[in-house]
């Protein structure tokens, strides 16, 4: 069950490597059934966040809950979906018999090899290696295979790094069709103009939450007119940030 409407509860969570405070105690709350867009400049602890929500980030100290179970439980292996930074397929192998492989592994029905194929668009596609597929193929590939089971919840670490304009604009019309068929996703991003196709925004930087709220409600707090200021603002002003 989700607690309070969140899909996912952090907190008090201390992750150190090599000596290093990587997230020194961040707390932070992710609505069920909206985009969480989680940004921050490259280093920030990002993608120690997204891999301590999927339970394979060692941890110091702290907690996280999703869907009202301890990250990495068992129960949530067919609950959520993890894509990271690098292709999650196989480059010798078709979209399909990627695809196939994954199913078989996480023992999802075979029609829901086709389903997920066609849900990202590339039905066109499903006979090409991987390793013959462009960026944003590929990144539609390894979202195709944490899709399989129909997943609750979304993590994507930096889905677009690297994409052009146009497959960046496709990909973020996927993300909210994903969101308005009941999905949670947690998107990160170092690109701020990525922000306004967010519901929610949590903004990072070393390792610290310093904001958690809307994007209309963000730049109107700090009176600005893009998130990318209002992050400035709050990196000036830190006595602004209410995580």
């Amino acid at each position: 069950m989700v607690n309070n409407g969140a899909a996912i509860e952090v907190t008090n969570l201390h992750v150190r490597r090599g000596g290093r405070d990587i997230l020194p105690g961040l707390s932070c709350s992710l609505p069920a059934g909206e985009i969480t867009g989680l940004l921050g400049p490259s280093g920030c602890g990002k993608s120690t966040l997204i891999r301590a929500i999927v339970g394979v980030q060692k941890v110091e100290s702290g907690t996280v809950t999703v869907l009202g179970c301890p990250a990495g439980s068992a129960d949530l292996r067919h609950r959520v979906g993890y894509v990271t930074q690098a292709p999650s397929v196989y480059a010798n192998l078709s979209v399909t018999d990627n695809v196939a492989f994954f199913a078989r592994v996480l023992r999802a029905p075979r029609d829901a090899v086709d389903e997920v194929i066609d849900r990202v668009g590339l039905a066109s596609h499903r006979h090409s290696l991987a390793g013959n597929l462009s960026g944003g193929q590929l990144s539609r590939a390894s979202l195709a295979v944490a899709l399989l089971g129909d997943p609750m919840v979304l993590l994507l670490d930096e889905p677009t790094v690297g994409l052009d304009p146009v497959l960046r604009v496709e990909l973020w019309d996927m993300f909210r069709r994903l969101a308005e068929d009941g999905s949670t996703l947690l998107v990160s991003s170092h690109v701020m103009d990525e922000a306004v196709l967010c519901d929610r925004l949590l903004l990072m930087r070393e390792g610290e939450v310093l904001a958690a709220e809307t994007p209309h409600g963000l730049m109107q707090r700090t009176g600005t007119d893009t998130v990318g200021d209002a992050f400035l603002d709050l990196v000036r002003n830190p006595a602004e940030a209410t995580p």
